[in-house]
């Protein structure tokens, strides 16, 4: 058997053979069967993680810089079972609270599909404080019924909006607070794009897309004027500041062309069109003119390949204190736009080992996250892929490159037979390493699991979703099997948002699936002796998205990113999250903010959410 050796040190295979194109793999029965059984024996075996129970987490404290207040939440936390104690763990990790905060909606049953593949890519959520009372809500991107005609993209399907209330639970807003956007949804991107405290939402369509503009609590649609203009496929979007002069600009993902004319065909039945059939858009860069207008400079700024992307992280990836833009494209090489600090960016992916996996392929990237896995100060990509093309963990070597460590994750036997969407790296259960949640739905008919429950056409398409918890090392162990309803209800979830809902210190996870179904699990998983901080951060009146934070935690350093846009189509909460373990007392903070200034902040106590604003700490001087 030949040997093949990708170009990249540590990215190399040994005869692996060809893969076939994804959306047509399904008929790989007996691949699936094996991988399934290991699954199962995997699941059996998994979940030895020590004991967790729930934990009332403190008030948040004064923060490092005051903030007005938040309304104050009479928060009543739920009874301990008698059985679980300190020393056991929960009955699940994750809980389905859907019903119990008013968004279980009665609804019929989600109309058969037509084949038409923008049907099957939808759609995403978004966790932010709309109206500024210092709690998380919700925002729904919705899409229309499946129909016969190709026109029924254009049918009105208006997004929602649901506000929390001082008890927990959740209330639709009317006409969404202006952003019952009728297009046929996709995602979303928050951000504060005119700098004046309060955030702006992008809705990303299949169609027109469309910016709005918080004016005190409700949205004024402002894509006529704004030059946030286009007409495609788009899929995930991110604000950033990438020229660094203090205003958000914008990134926008495109996906395909699509023939509504095109009919497929798997193992002999009509099936989904794979992405390989669909001609690729380039992606969009908007700058922001400060003035609430924007202008499309991706042809000077060199982001001109065309593409099939779903998922995006903007953030410093090389180190050198300017943002970069990761894309992840579907079946074609992923994109990493180099920053060349004069507006300019440069496609490295190749060069950095982030265009392919460790095989020298292309790959069906649909959702992307980033964290440092093993605490060494470096940061990694997490990105989903369809059924029989394992998920892709690419991890900081030296020289700003990266491997495919993959392999070493422990992941490959539970994940492979299932497709990939919404993800997210998180400490989950507050002991110092962050885990993994993924969301799953397949894009190809496959084998029925006997626990799906949404009819004959889309039990063909349902799948678990997946948790993993991480060992601080980069080794993760499956405790899907721990989780209830999230894994053990198979649907086609796609956008998986995360944010701590319910003010208690850990991060919740929120759902939205193909038939339009939001799903909120709250996050058990945390021991009692385990801590946890959480930071805004703000530059001026606005979230400081791009910053890159490194808390010092029991002699050690944890680094994080201040992110809203990764997932896929999701907008997640602002606070940068992080899990202390048993440590009670955490050292200094280091920001680098996103024009590249640095900043030592000390930060008194745990289990509470601090402020931090630039220019109120201790500013580092050059040597």
């Amino acid at each position: 058997m030949a040997i093949t050796w990708y170009t990249r040190t540590g990215n190399r295979g040994v005869g692996f053979p060809p893969r076939l194109p994804p959306w047509n793999r399904f008929e790989l029965t007996s691949l699936k069967l094996l991988s399934a059984a290991v699954v199962f024996l995997t699941a059996v075996g998994c979940g030895d993680r020590g004991p967790t129970t729930p934990r009332t987490a403190e008030t948040p404290s004064a923060a490092v810089s005051e903030r007005p207040p938040a309304q104050s939440k009479d928060r009543t936390p739920a009874a301990t079972p008698a059985a679980e104690t300190a020393t056991t763990a929960p009955a699940t990790l994750l809980r389905d609270i859907t019903r119990e905060i008013g968004l279980d909606f009665q609804r019929g049953r989600w109309p058969d599909g037509v084949l038409l593949t923008p049907e099957i890519t939808p759609g995403g959520v978004a966790l932010f404080d709309y109206d500024q009372d210092g709690d998380l809500d919700i925002y729904q991107i919705v899409h229309g019924p499946p129909a016969e005609m190709p026109d029924s993209f254009q049918a009105p399907a208006p997004n929602k909006l649901f506000r929390q209330e001082a008890d927990g639970k959740f209330v639709e807003v009317a006409d969404a607070a202006g952003l019952a956007d009728p297009g046929y949804g996709h995602g979303c991107a928050v951000g504060d794009m005119d700098n004046d405290g309060d955030v702006d939402m992008l809705v990303t369509n299949y169609g027109v897309n469309r910016l709005y503009r918080n004016e005190g609590g409700w949205f004024k649609d402002i894509t006529a004027t704004s030059g946030i203009e286009g007409d495609h496929w788009s899929s995930a979007a991110a604000f950033f500041d990438y020229d660094r002069d203090g205003l958000l600009d914008l990134f926008v993902v495109h996906f395909g062309v699509f023939d509504p004319t095109r009919r497929c065909v798997t193992a002999g039945e009509s099936d989904y069109c794979g992405p390989h059939l669909f001609d690729g858009v380039t992606d969009q860069l908007f700058h922001n003119n400060g003035d609430g207008t924007f202008t499309d400079v991706s042809q000077s700024s060199g982001i001109t390949t065309p593409a099939r992307g779903w998922g995006v992280i903007c953030a410093d990836l090389t180190g050198d204190g300017w943002p970069d833009i990761y894309v992840c494209n579907d079946e074609e090489p992923n994109q990493l736009w180099i920053n060349g600090r004069d507006g300019t960016f440069f496609d490295e992916a190749m060069l950095r080992g982030l265009a392919l996996n460790g095989f020298g392929r292309v790959e069906a990237s649909m959702g992307v996250t980033v964290g440092d896995v093993n605490n060494d100060g470096k940061f990694d990509l997490f990105m989903t892929h369809v059924a029989s093309e394992t998920n892709t963990l690419y991890t900081s070597a030296e020289g700003e490159l990266f491997d495919d460590g993959s392999s070493m994750t422990g992941m490959e036997a539970v994940d492979l037979p299932y497709t990939g969407w919404g993800c997210g790296l998180a400490d989950l259960d507050h002991d110092g390493d962050l885990d993994l949640a993924v969301a799953n739905g397949r894009v190809a008919v496959g084998p029925v699991n006997p626990a799906a429950g949404l009819g004959p056409f889309w039990n063909r398409y349902a799948e678990p979703n997946l948790l993993f918890f991480n060992d601080g090392k980069a080794r993760f162990t499956s405790v899907s099997d721990r989780t209830g309803s999230f894994f053990d209800e198979p649907t086609l979830t796609r956008g998986l948002a995360f944010g701590d809902l319910d003010n208690d210190g850990d991060l919740d996870l929120v759902t939205n699936s193909i038939e339009n179904r939001l799903q909120v699990f709250r996050n058990d998983a945390a021991a009692p002796v385990n801590h946890w901080l959480q930071v805004r951060l703000y530059t001026g009146q606005r979230d400081a998205i791009g910053a890159r934070l490194r808390l010092e935690v029991g002699g050690e350093m944890q680094s994080r990113f201040m992110l809203r846009s990764y997932s896929y189509l999701a907008s997640n909460d602002p606070r940068v999250h992080f899990g202390l373990g048993d440590v009670t007392q955490v050292g200094s903070l280091e920001v680098r903010w996103p024009d590249g200034q640095e900043e030592t902040f000390q930060i008194d106590g745990v289990d509470r959410v601090v402020t931090i604003r630039q220019g109120e700490g201790v500013l580092k001087t050059s040597s």
